[in-house]
């Protein structure tokens, strides 16, 4: 058990993924010409009853408040049910109202979020903990996905809270009076993780997390990482240091909008949508009623499991926003978002599955439309692409008031045959894509080189694009192929396939392997900092994989602080970045690294 910093990696459990992320990738997808319209009256002369706003959040959202009786115990209970449960239905979503709650352990499972409802963090204050930890895995945290923590002030019973996920488990706008422990119990491995809008008092200890990204935060103190530390915009970072420390620290994040959330007013539900911020730094709440505008629950659609695409539509064309309660939606046509400002925010991890080959949503070339908070999962027949920002050839200039798609995640496969040739496409300019992870399924159901294909990720089309925290793995070609121009990423994480068959399932022409993050030949500007891939080809570790990163070589495209690593030999990397870097070491466990390209 580790008791000071230590920046080596740590070995690979025998026959158990490393760890997952997410990330974008892939070449210019061919979009559906899909067709349907957003009425529910096809068919019929009569125009659709208009569709009411507000509502009862419905049986999966549990509202607590200081005197709910027997808090602990329903808490427990979900976490019995969503402990295990990693491709299960169940969804849940815990609201705190505001006041002082004492004496609490909210252990949170999968498909589980947990948020107070105040204003600020502050007004909703748990004395004790909100806990992940890995018991149900052997003490391994690299599978705690799907779940996340908003909105809260914490006292830890012992000091320090400890929060031990992976992919898709953001701690966003969280106030812990106190330390963070962001590994499991016993310091078992650990893949990598988000937090955003959060101020930690004490000292955050990533321990055994292999990347991690922080962006508009404060922190007390950072002790210590394995691969790379990534800050953007965080009062107390440590120094930049990568590799040695692993420290990639910018001092303000470029671009960035909070995540809209829910609160109340009174007796009332609202909508918090925070405002745009350029060069930010710190979190937003911290003095005073936080800057933005809120909407009230009457310009929501609350939409419930088993409500169809037509009526989504319906809602959005009625000029509602979409709040999805926790549940699964099935689609048979694209929920189209296509009037600026438009918000769709799920809550309790709300799915989407698109049905027979459908875009799941679909956003036009509009202002200020935000996604947040929801899941889509592929379905059995392939969809050209999953989600697409923008149609093909969006133009418009959004810098004012961008797109902003935060904590939506894809999924191929592994809660049952999934496929897709692309996940997610990002045509329209000046998007904002704040924390996703893009994951083809490497265990799970319905997993297999093909019978889970997806060839791209992420895919960027649109120029003036951001990206912070972008986690993409897995895919059968290119996990983010990036076209347009002018684009920047502050922090990736990635794994390539696990289950390429041979060296010919992953030849890329004359090249050994796709890369993880491909820039196009055309581009003249692009940035990046603080990126990983991992190759772990353990059906077959001969494999070989030329870089990890491919991009123009031209002065306007620049990367800081690359690292590729083989897991325990599972592969190999020739390079880093096209023919620069030296090669991974063997069955040794050790980043190769790039400090700046060119």
């Amino acid at each position: 058990m580790p008791t000071s910093p230590t920046n080596s990696a740590m070995p690979e459990p025998s026959g158990v993924r490393r760890r997952s992320l997410l990330g974008a990738a892939a070449a210019a997808p061919v979009l559906a010409g899909l067709s349907g319209t957003a009425s529910a009256a096809t068919g019929s002369r009569r125009r659709p009853r208009a569709l009411p706003g507000g509502g009862d959040l419905g049986p999966n959202v549990i509202v607590f408040d200081p005197s709910t009786p027997n808090i602990q115990g329903r808490l427990d209970e979900i976490f019995r049910q969503q402990e295990r449960a990693q491709f299960g239905t169940g969804r849940y979503q815990l609201l705190f109202k505001p006041g002082t709650y004492h004496g609490l352990n909210a252990q949170i499972g999968f498909y589980t979020s947990i948020s107070g409802l105040g204003l600020s963090p502050d007004d909703t204050t748990i004395n004790g903990d909100v806990t992940v930890d890995a018991g149900w895995f052997d003490g391994n945290a690299t599978q705690n996905f799907w779940r996340s923590a908003e909105n809260l002030a914490l006292v830890p019973v012992n000091g320090t809270n400890r929060w031990a996920v992976a992919q898709a488990a953001p701690f966003r706008r969280m106030h812990v009076r106190g330390g963070l422990n962001l590994a499991p119990a016993g310091y078992g491995w650990a893949s990598g993780g988000y937090i955003a809008d959060s101020r930690v008092d004490g000292t955050v200890g990533p321990y055994s997390q292999q990347q991690w990204y922080t962006r508009d935060s404060a922190v007390g103190g950072w002790t210590n990482g394995v691969w790379n530390m990534v800050f953007s915009g965080v009062e107390g970072a440590p120094a930049q240091g990568f590799p040695d420390p692993p420290y990639t620290t910018l001092d303000t994040t470029p671009v960035s909008r909070e995540k809209p959330f829910l609160y109340l007013e009174g007796a009332d539900y609202r909508v918090f949508l925070p405002a745009l911020r350029t060069n930010s730094r710190g979190v937003t709440w911290g003095n005073g009623t936080p800057r933005g505008t809120s909407l009230p629950l009457d310009r929501f659609y609350v939409a419930k499991p088993g409500d169809s695409a037509a009526t989504l539509n319906q809602a959005l064309e009625e000029g509602l926003n979409l709040l999805l309660t926790p549940g699964i939606y099935h689609v048979d046509q694209p929920v189209r978002v296509n009037r600026e400002d438009t918000v769709v925010l799920g809550l309790g991890y709300a799915t989407l599955i698109p049905d027979n080959g459908v875009t799941a949503l679909r956003v036009a070339d509009v202002d200020g439309v935000r996604l947040a908070g929801f899941l889509i999962d592929a379905g059995p027949v392939n969809s050209p692409v999953l989600l697409e920002v923008g149609p093909e050839g969006a133009s418009a200039d959004h810098s004012a008031n961008p797109i902003t798609v935060q904590d939506v995640f894809i999924r191929i496969g592994g809660a049952g045959p999934g496929k897709a040739t692309t996940s997610m496409v990002i045509n329209a300019r000046h998007t904002v894509v704040d924390h996703t992870w893009v994951w083809r399924a490497d265990h799970g159901d319905g997993v297999g080189w093909e019978t889970n294909r997806c060839d791209y990720g992420v895919v960027v089309n649109g120029d003036d694009v951001l990206a912070t925290g972008l986690f993409v793995e897995h895919f059968n070609k290119y996990d983010v192929q990036w076209n347009g121009e002018r684009g920047r990423t502050i922090f990736f994480q990635n794994e390539k396939a696990y289950d390429a068959p041979d060296q010919a399932a992953v030849q890329n022409g004359s090249i050994k392997g796709y890369a993880a993050y491909k820039v196009g030949d055309q581009v003249t500007t692009h940035e990046g900092w603080g990126m990983g891939s991992y190759c772990y080809y353990n059906v077959n570790p001969g494999i070989v994989q030329h870089h990890g990163f491919a991009a123009p070589n031209r002065q306007g495209v620049r990367f800081h602080h690359l690292l590729v690593v083989s897991l325990s030999g599972n592969g190999q990397y020739e390079c880093v970045i096209n023919d620069t870097g030296s090669p991974t070491s063997g069955t040794s466990t050790v980043p190769s690294t790039v400090v700046s390209y060119p």
